[in-house]
């Protein structure tokens, strides 16, 4: 048998083998580049970095220096008692399982009844003013409303005393009027045209003062005190306790005749002053009336 040639080897063209060997090169670089930079485990940190945590017991502490543990000391078990050999004839204690009931604050009786005092003393001082408050408000509309009926019954009159003056003047030229004699126009000022009465003076008439309580009647009944030169029915409206004293007076419009403050004045005053019979059984406070005719002598 005779050898070959050439080997298997040498067979392969030049190229190849030129491919061959140069993808061989190629690997071998590529490992030994992994070897040396891709298989080196980094350098470790100089320090160490984190966060410092002090483990302790509870939620809550106080202080800067870390405690020590408490010295353990060990339980010593009391020793037994020693048994009596004596039976005791005492009843057993009862004793009680269940829980006991929370203490309940203990309030002051004291405290407790001058607060009392002070509310119902405040409340009722409220109730005083905002009474007050609605009497004044009352009293201001009644005063601004028998102004503005003054004022209308005074334009009233000026234009009826002036009518009356040229209807009885007129076709004359007279200058007087009197039953006196002599120059001048007898009467006052602030009498009526058409009253035949020229002289000064006041006074109530006979049946003057009438009054209306419920058939109760009068221990005391004054006459209301003044000069006045004006005519007319008053009507005041009267509160009466149970004693017979009037706790309040006020003027009522409906049946009244005039608005003169002074008669007004003078006709709260005297029924203020009234006194009626005592009445144990009437209301606790009773209304009623007091009527004033005020008549010119």
């Amino acid at each position: 048998m005779q050898p070959l040639p050439n080997s298997s080897f040498r067979t392969v063209p030049t190229e190849k083998r030129k491919g061959v060997a140069g993808a061989a090169i190629i690997h071998i670089a590529v490992l030994a580049v992994l070897l040396i930079f891709g298989f080196s485990a980094p350098p470790p940190p100089e320090t160490e970095e984190g966060i410092l945590v002090n483990f302790g017991t509870d939620e809550t502490g106080m202080g800067l220096i870390e405690p020590s543990q408490p010295a353990v000391q060990e339980e010593t078990s009391p020793p037994p008692p020693a048994q009596s050999s004596t039976i005791s004839d005492e009843k057993p204690l009862l004793t009680q399982n269940t829980e006991e009931a929370p203490a309940v604050k203990k309030v002051d009786p004291e405290a407790e009844k001058r607060r009392l005092e002070k509310l119902e003393a405040d409340k009722i001082k409220k109730a005083e003013l905002e009474a007050e408050r609605i009497r004044k408000e009352q009293e201001e509309a009644e005063r601004k409303k028998i102004e503005a009926e003054k004022k209308r019954q005074a334009d009233i009159e000026n234009r009826t005393k002036n009518a009356l003056a040229n209807s009885k003047n007129a076709g004359t030229t007279s200058t007087s009027e009197g039953v006196a004699g002599g120059q001048g126009n007898q009467g006052v000022p602030t009498g009526s045209v058409d009253s035949q009465n020229r002289g000064e003076g006041s006074g109530l008439g006979d049946k003057g003062i009438s009054y209306d309580l419920g058939g109760r009647k009068t221990l005391k009944l004054p006459r209301p005190q003044g000069d006045y030169t004006e005519e007319g029915i008053v009507i005041m409206e009267v509160s009466v306790d149970r004693s017979g004293k009037v706790t309040q007076a006020v003027f009522r419009q409906k049946g009244s005749t005039t608005l003169d403050e002074f008669l007004l004045s003078i006709a709260k005053k005297a029924a203020l002053e009234t006194v009626f019979e005592q009445n144990l059984k009437a209301p606790l406070v009773q209304k009623g009336t007091i009527k004033y005719t005020f008549v010119l002598k």
